[in-house]
């Protein structure tokens, strides 16, 4: 379907960066999906398993390069519930048809509704997200004691871990200020770990919190009965996934847009998403979609093309084949550290210095979608909310613009000039301004500062017209735009509104 040779011909890439950017990644990737995986109550290499799939499938398919996905934290809250009540084999049916669903949303084009999500949404979203990344980083500074309960860090091993994370964060800060040769958060991961590994300090490693050897995903047809019941379970949570990711991935990816001034293709980025969570629940593992914390450290490494991707997914099946021994020697402390300084770059400080000069109605909506985003991890609610509560705000703002300007003619007719969109909204402003008892024989409403712009405002014109007729008054309606007379032909068999022919304004006409 896609065309990927022409489309990545498009970006000029330097090798050497997208590599060591890919690598960075991989690295920052693998604390991130082990812990997403625990969470969902599966094993973590079934977390880098569907992290390898859908970062590589997405990479060389998706509708935006430069953007990471994997096994989100996102998703892994969804499905909780699902894997404790029915097992692994109903997550793997419900991912496979989570990915059909976003299959159909990117064909059926409707990856374009991103467009409605206003700015202070999206900086809600993000500023929600920086937080659920930065408080994923303070599980690391837990250990289990010998009863198997959690308790924080104390002493001399908070103190170092504090260390190491400071050191990891003015490596990742400093280095680019001296040289741009290499990514500052791959050389901050490296220095650490050398420094932790060949000084024998005591501290906390990625071996803590599982072990990550094993073998490459399988192919595995999910373990469950063809039957409507399974259809019944698995559905719901399906929908639910798919929305959530494809929310994620879209936002992510208008943020990249912004980010790199460039633009991505939200309708092939949906198909790319789709089929990598098909591919990941036919061969055992869990859904995914773009993870904007890796993407941050993949841009910051400067990694702008697909390469990057594929080298981190390349990258995650490697570390699980043969460098498991290595990769779970990383002190957790340098790979917080590098995702400390991503919350930096991903909270959207400017929302926070335009406070004062913004509408209180954004301001309110950007704070409730932080908050429902970092409270409930629901992204998708947290986005709905926020579109519901800024189109309201915006159909209120309209409702009150609504006015009109009245005169009488020399022939006794009296006119009432119209301005603002009359809707649901602006319906019982616009009939108030009618003096039905006192108007004259002809009365004529003049729409060319307006339009009807849905049902509810047909309806006030037909009770309008009723009113009008009652009194054996005749109403024209003058000056409507061609899609509002089109909007009263669609409703005429439903409701008869009195429009009589004005040739001078060429008026469409219903006799009564």
């Amino acid at each position: 379907m896609f065309q990927v040779l022409p489309y990545l011909a498009q970006y000029k890439v330097n090798v050497k960066n997208e590599i060591l950017a890919g690598l960075t990644t991989a690295l920052a990737l693998v604390p991130e999906v082990v812990a997403f995986a625990l969470l969902a109550h599966i094993s973590p290499l079934v977390g880098i398993g569907s992290a390898f799939i859908i970062c590589l499938i997405t990479s060389v398919f998706g509708g935006r390069p430069g953007m990471i996905s994997g096994a989100a934290g996102s998703v892994a809250v969804v499905i909780v519930s699902l894997v404790v009540q029915h097992g692994v084999e109903y997550l793997f049916a419900a991912v496979a048809l989570m990915g059909v669903i976003q299959v159909m949303i990117g064909l059926l084009r409707f990856g374009k509704f991103i467009r409605l999500v206003p700015q202070p949404v999206v900086y809600g979203f993000v500023n929600g997200l920086a937080v659920i990344i930065f408080m994923a980083q303070l599980e690391q500074f837990k250990v289990r004691d010998a009863t198997g309960a959690e308790q924080w860090l104390t002493g001399t091993p908070l103190l170092l871990m504090l260390g190491l994370v400071a050191l990891t964060m003015a490596i990742v800060y400093f280095l680019p200020k001296l040289t741009k040769a290499v990514p500052a958060s791959l050389t901050a991961i490296v220095v650490v770990s050398a420094l932790v590994i060949l000084g024998g300090l005591n501290t906390k490693s990625v071996g803590d919190i599982a072990s990550i050897a094993g073998g490459l995903p399988q192919f595995h047809v999910p373990q469950v009965p063809l039957a409507w019941h399974t259809l019944a379970v698995v559905f719901p949570y399906a929908v639910i996934m798919a929305l959530v990711g494809l929310t994620e991935s879209l936002l992510t990816l208008t943020v990249v847009d912004e980010m790199t001034d460039t633009r991505g293709h939200g309708n092939q980025d949906c198909v790319a998403q789709g089929l990598a969570n098909i591919t990941s629940g036919l061969f055992g593992g869990m859904g995914g979609c773009a993870m904007i914390g890796q993407t941050m450290v993949n841009l910051e490494s400067r990694g702008r093309g697909r390469l990057s991707g594929v080298v981190a997914a390349v990258a995650l099946a490697l570390f699980v084949v043969a460098g498991s021994g290595l990769i779970e020697r990383l002190p957790l402390a340098a790979l917080v550290g590098v995702m400390f300084m991503v919350v930096l770059g991903t909270f959207e400080w400017a929302s926070l210095r335009i406070l004062r000069r913004m509408p209180l109605t954004d301001v309110l909506v950007m704070l409730l979608v932080t908050l429902v985003t970092a409270v409930s991890q629901n992204l998708a609610l947290a986005v709905l909310l926020g579109v519901v509560v800024s189109a309201l705000a915006f159909a209120w703002e309209n409702a009150k613009r609504i006015r009109a300007r009245k005169y009488v003619d020399a022939a006794g007719a009296k006119h009432y000039e119209i301005y603002g969109p009359l809707f649901f909204g602006s319906v019982q402003a616009f009939t108030d301004k009618f003096e039905v008892q006192a108007d004259p024989t002809n009365v004529v409403i003049d729409f060319r500062e307006s339009r009807v712009a849905d049902m509810s405002g047909i309806d006030a014109l037909h009770k309008l017209t009723e009113r009008y007729q009652r009194l054996g008054k005749t109403l024209h309606l003058r000056h409507l735009s061609p899609d509002c007379r089109q909007l009263l032909q669609n409703a005429g068999a439903l409701i008869e509104v009195n429009i009589l022919e004005d040739p001078e304004y060429r008026v469409a006409t219903d006799a009564g």
